[in-house]
């Protein structure tokens, strides 16, 4: 029989029963670096960023990798005193209470659920593509365009990511580290040859570099400047998946800050390389190859992966998006499993999804229902309008902001009685914390109002609305209501008997 050993410990941690001393320092690294999928974001915002803020887009790139790398000394400090793999939940929980934290990590799950769904939406899309490319056919490729067939074999997918996640930590490692090192390689290899061959007459609308791209006050319009930065935070967001992993990493309290912060490093550098060498190449113009143009601004590789990289090489630029969507897919899982495991650990969820799998040592239940959630959300999206879909990657980016805020406040709030006793202790636990906050939550109102505009996103409109907003917010709000369900199923939670900052961490032996 289970019995509770409470100790007058200051972290948050609960014993749940996940494998420990899986990933190292590189492993974790690799796996933060993965679920953000660098080639997936850049193909899918390169252009819409150059759209919004034309040449600028390598400092919004910059711009937007501030408030991620404040948000991230958050992560850093928060994780040595408490590395529990609820992460944001745990510690916001800790820091202002139940009720907050709660909705805290109902932002992480659901931003996490739209994501998994729009990552695997983009696999099945370059595995018909590539598909094409290697057999010299059309009609396999135009395969996507089938509704069905493209629904299909998104499930496929689905399921084969699911499959490995639960699995557990070691096998998710395996996988990483050949399709992480594909996509830089590749992603290398398109940078020196599009650098190579900028300002040739093959190229007519390239454009020689100028240090200006990377003066943020060059943007033309405030508006567009957080537009563009709402779509830079979009392509940092998952470094802190190796945070979540916490409790499986060697060295807990600090491999897994280390590694968030070398992924952040490998992001940025990554991000700038390739920002600068497309503009070179073809402009941030709208006609031609130029990033803007609306015929090929939502995938810009698949523009640009012959012209630049010729027919034989331009296939690994389609395999290197398909190896790093599939990659984010499949350690995607990671982050919200864990969550619902400390969310059910700590009896905010229901208790059936703390079960852990025997064998793989893994949130078994968590990871397949996080699984039907995204085949079930992506399926009914897409058989209901396209558009909804395109909608629900712009309300991510409001999920990002909640989030990720929340956390950093929390961090100052929690060590609010520490911050007085160095220099260090008030830069890391209170000052970058909260200048990352509070930049993140200017970005949030930002967003939230221009979402009301039915212009922002696809242009669909709910009386009036812009779809986005009632999107972003109707999903906050169904949060809302199933907290207040779990409310009267789990008052002991809510109301602070279980996890607060007063209470001591509880240790479940066996």
């Amino acid at each position: 029989m289970t019995q509770l050993d409470v100790r007058p410990q200051e972290g948050a941690k609960k014993g749940k029963g996940l494998g420990g001393n899986s990933v190292g320092l590189l492993g974790s690294a690799v796996i933060g670096v993965s679920t953000v999928a660098p080639v997936y974001c850049l193909t899918s915002t390169l252009g819409s960023t150059a759209g919004e803020v034309g040449l600028q887009m390598p400092a919004v790139f910059l711009a937007g990798f501030l408030p991620m790398l404040l948000v991230a000394f958050a992560y850093r400090e928060l994780n040595k005193v408490m590395p529990d793999c609820g992460t944001s939940f745990t510690w916001t929980v800790k820091a202002f209470g139940p009720r907050v934290g709660w909705m805290c990590g109902w932002g992480l799950v659901i931003a996490t659920i739209i994501v998994l769904s729009n990552l695997a939406g983009v696999a099945t899309s370059y595995f018909w593509l590539l598909a094409g490319e290697i057999t010299g056919s059309d009609a396999v490729a135009s395969l996507d365009g089938n509704k069905a067939v493209h629904i299909v074999t998104c499930l496929v997918l689905i399921a084969a990511a699911t499959a490995i996640s639960y699995r557990g930590m070691t096998a998710t490692k395996g996988v990483q580290y050949t399709l992480v090192g594909l996509q830089l390689v590749v992603l290398a290899v398109f940078v020196v040859m599009a650098l190579t061959k900028a300002g040739s007459v093959d190229f007519p609308t390239s454009v020689p570099f100028s240090w200006s791209w990377l003066n943020p006050f060059s943007v033309r319009s405030f508006g567009a400047f957080t537009a563009g930065l709402s779509l830079s935070i979009f392509m940092y967001w998952g470094w802190d998946t190796c945070l979540t992993a916490n409790e499986e990493t060697i060295g807990s309290e600090k491999t897994p800050g280390r590694a968030a912060l070398i992924a952040m490093v490998v992001l940025v550098g990554s991000y700038l390389a390739t920002g600068v060498a497309a503009q070179m190449i073809v402009g941030s113009g709208g006609k031609g190859l130029g990033l803007a143009n609306p015929d090929t601004s939502d995938n810009v590789f698949a523009a640009l992966a012959g012209p630049v990289m010729g027919p034989t090489l331009g296939i690994l630029l389609f395999l290197a998006v398909l190896a790093s969507a599939a990659a984010s897919l499949q350690t995607t899982f990671i982050p919200v499993a864990r969550t619902v495991l400390a969310m059910s650990t700590y009896e905010a969820l229901p208790a059936s999804y703390a079960r852990v799998h025997p064998r793989f040592r893994t949130p078994g239940r968590a990871t397949v229902t996080a699984g039907v959630a995204t085949a079930v959300f992506y399926t009914v999206m897409t058989l209901v309008s396209e558009h909804v879909l395109v909608d629900t990657i712009y309300a991510l980016g409001l999920m990002i902001c909640f989030y990720y805020a929340l956390t950093a406040f929390a961090c100052a709030w929690y060590f609010k009685a520490e911050l007085r006793s160095s220099a260090r202790d008030l830069a890391f636990k209170g000052l970058f914390p909260v200048l990352g906050g509070v930049l993140l939550s200017a970005v949030f109102v930002k967003t939230l109002v221009d979402m009301w505009n039915p212009a922002y996103g696809s242009g669909s409109s709910v009386l009036g609305v812009g779809s986005v907003f009632v999107i972003g917010v109707g999903l906050l709000l169904v949060g809302v209501v199933i907290m207040l369900v779990m409310e009267r199923r789990s008052p002991a939670f809510f109301r602070g008997e279980v996890l607060n900052r007063g209470t001591a961490v509880l240790v479940v032996e066996e």
